[in-house]
């Protein structure tokens, strides 16, 4: 049982010791608006190995990670594939205003996410200049982070790329 102070307070049990909470997109809402969130959000988890999110498929749920990584990709058109990024808690996972992704998502390791309706993240986007700020700052890391990997792969030598990923995954471990 968490006990209710200042901080939990009208939050939905389901968000209350929830990293996204804090340092994710959910950090912009407040109690009410986490309710109405929580209505319609489920927490599932996934094996490695599971497609999270197909490539040119259509997108119904968006996800923020609450634990392990997620592999994005590109598959090119002869069936080769390129990690182009990794995601970890509390990252969000999808592309708001799209409504077909444009890469795949796979669990690198057991995953739990917490997912909720497209619509209802879009609509409560275009109310909340709050959440619109706190996505686009972390789409912008998500951005910096994918040109240090570009960097990495492209112009770095076999040890500065293995010492470049050891330090990405120190970076985005649980404390």
């Amino acid at each position: 049982m968490v006990r209710e102070d200042i901080h939990t307070t009208g939050v939905p049990v389901l968000c209350v010791s929830c990293e996204a909470r804090h340092r994710g997109i959910c950090g912009a809402l407040n109690a009410g608006q986490l309710v109405d969130l929580a209505k319609s959000t489920k927490r599932h988890k996934a094996e490695a190995g599971k497609e999270l999110v197909g490539d040119s498929r259509s997108v119904e749920r968006f996800s923020n990670v609450l634990s392990g990584v997620v592999k994005l990709t590109k598959t090119l058109s002869d069936g080769r594939q390129q990690i182009v990024g990794l995601q970890f808690a509390p990252d969000f996972l999808g592309r708001p205003f799209q409504s077909e992704s444009t890469l795949s998502a796979e669990a690198a390791t057991d995953v739990e996410l917490c997912s909720f309706p497209r619509q209802a993240l879009e609509r409560m986007i275009k109310e909340q200049p709050d959440l619109e700020h706190r996505l686009l700052e972390q789409k912008l890391r998500e951005l910096d982070q994918a040109r240090d990997w570009m960097v990495a792969l492209g112009r770095k030598t076999a040890s500065e790329k293995i010492a470049s990923f050891l330090l990405m995954i120190a970076r985005n471990i649980d404390p």
